[in-house]
């Protein structure tokens, strides 16, 4: 019985772990804004932030047609 018990917990570890990679290397939004170029139709907005993990200053824009928000980082 303890046999199972560590082979189980053992494996949901290591699901966890596996998820945790793949999920770092999909997510690639905090990437997606970083080049200069604004997309057509987005509206720079007086929010600026800093952001934590960086600490660099994030400029927001905003599309009024979609209601989409498009952050730029300085």
């Amino acid at each position: 019985m303890i046999t199972f018990l560590i082979v189980y917990f053992s494996l949901q570890l290591l699901f966890f772990i596996v998820f945790l990679i793949i999920s770092a290397f999909r997510d690639r939004r905090h990437q997606a804004n970083e080049h200069e170029h604004v997309p057509e139709g987005f509206e720079k907005t007086s929010e600026v932030s800093i952001d934590p993990s960086t600490g660099k200053k994030v400029t927001v824009y905003y599309n009024p047609r979609t209601g989409q928000r498009w952050y730029r980082v300085k």
